[in-house]
């Protein structure tokens, strides 16, 4: 009687390692793993084992997590319907994870794949063979947790004792010997970004004057906001070591004292909405909301600090978020531009055909008003503008200018007629505004 023929059995190899340690040796944990099993597909070879092209091998990703690209392709292969068996030299190189080892159970049982270990021999077809395998996953997802709970504890240990654990290394620090060291470039940047917001008081405003006197990060990256507060809170610069909330004094070297540390936090207790009032107090801007870049956006007040000397720029808000690319005129003087305005302004007041279209205009509201009230009125304010205070100037600008819209080479302004009549009906009733502010 003849023997019936085995059917073939297409088997995958698949291998895992946690970590990256040993990877680029010649014959490492992998290629164990794989030989191992290989030799166990050759003693089933009458059983109609063959081993299928390709390898499975994922070299440092941790079995607590089915995102492995070996294990992606090996499931792909699995559901296509090119592997017959599975086999593994541990059970935990698959999965730690008894929920994850479940669904890859189940989707073998779909397929009608078995599933095989080398050093603890069971089948996954049979009841018995489940059993075993769920005893013996539950104590490597046991192992696991238990390794997780001791680095855990060592590392919370090692950071009450002020050491360094890795992660990102703050701007103004380096490692070396698995300790913060000061980098001296750096540091000075940090020193002068906590220095200017006790005197700015805004992380908004800081970040603006930063970006246009070209700071970045270390990656290269424009220094935004959100990155000052980060840096701004992050006690590691006053010398502690922060574990889940708790600081403990660090072994490294602080980089702000104490006293400059507590001004810095004082001001940002304070309400952002007071803190943002106060700022825009200490920067004056005459065109804020009225002055627009080529590329039809909004240009924003800002100013920088250089030698004890205040600079005052309006810069187009495009640039600021998006890049310099986005817009030809980045940024201007504020000094320069607020004169041309206000020259041009003083000029149109004077000017015949504003004063007779003003008339005109306010005549439709009073009729009692005379042509020479009104040019009386346009003309008193051009010698009182230099005694007016900012505050009253700036308020006549928004009363006056409705838009200005710069270009390459000059800027246009556009006039509020009805702000026209409304200063020339306060002029007529107050006679002298020069204590108005």
């Amino acid at each position: 009687m003849m023997k019936p023929v085995a059917r073939k059995q297409r088997c995958a190899v698949y291998t895992r390692k946690s970590t990256e340690e040993g990877l680029d040796q010649e014959f490492n944990s992998l290629d164990a793993q794989r030989d191992a099993c290989e030799a166990f597909v050759t003693s089933q070879k009458a059983e109609g084992w063959v081993l299928v092209p390709g390898r499975y091998d994922d070299g440092g990703f941790s079995g607590g997590t089915l995102e492995r690209p070996a294990l992606k392709r090996l499931l792909t292969d699995v559901e296509a319907g090119l592997i017959d068996v599975v086999v593994v030299y541990k059970i935990d190189r698959l999965s730690r994870s008894l929920l994850d080892f479940s669904k890859l159970v189940e989707l073998f049982d779909r397929h009608a794949v078995t599933f095989v270990s080398v050093t603890q021999s069971f089948n996954t077809t049979t009841s018995m063979g489940r059993l075993t395998l769920n005893i013996l996953l539950s104590f490597a997802q046991f192992e696991r947790e238990v390794i997780g709970e001791r680095i855990r504890d060592k590392f919370a240990a090692s950071r009450k004792k002020g050491m360094w654990m890795g992660g990102q290394v703050p701007l103004g620090y380096r490692v070396e010997n698995r300790k913060l060291l000061i980098h001296e470039v750096e540091a000075a940047t940090v020193r002068m970004i906590f220095e200017r917001f006790v005197s700015i008081g805004s992380a908004t405003i800081l970040a603006r004057e930063l970006h246009a006197e070209g700071v970045t990060t270390r990656s290269g990256r424009p220094v935004e906001k959100g990155f000052l507060y980060k840096l701004l809170n992050n006690r590691v610069y006053i010398g502690m070591a922060v574990h889940k909330g708790t600081a403990y004094p660090g072994e490294h070297e602080a980089i702000i004292d104490r006293a400059l540390w507590d001004k810095v936090h004082s001001i940002l207790k304070e309400n952002p909405r007071k803190r943002a009032g106060y700022a825009r107090r200490q920067t004056p801007a005459l065109l804020r909301g009225l002055i627009f870049a080529p590329n039809g956006r909004a240009m924003s007040p800002t100013h920088t600090r250089k030698g004890g000397k205040l600079y005052r720029y309006y810069t187009t808000t495009s640039v600021n978020r998006l890049g310099p690319e986005t817009c030809t005129v980045r940024r201007v003087p504020a000094a320069e531009i607020e004169t041309v305005v206000i020259d041009q302004l003083r000029s149109l007041l004077r000017a015949p055909e504003l004063i007779v279209r003003t008339f005109m205009a306010a005549r439709q509201e009073d009729e009692s008003i005379t042509e020479a009230e009104v040019r009386e009125a346009l003309l008193t304010l051009d010698p009182l503008w230099d005694e007016l205070f900012p505050a009253e100037q700036a308020r006549i600008v928004q009363l006056l200018v409705e838009r200005i819209d710069l270009a390459p080479d000059g800027a246009s302004i556009r006039i509020r007629t009805e702000g026209l009549e409304s200063l020339v009906t306060e002029l007529r009733g107050r006679g002298d505004i020069r204590r108005a502010a």
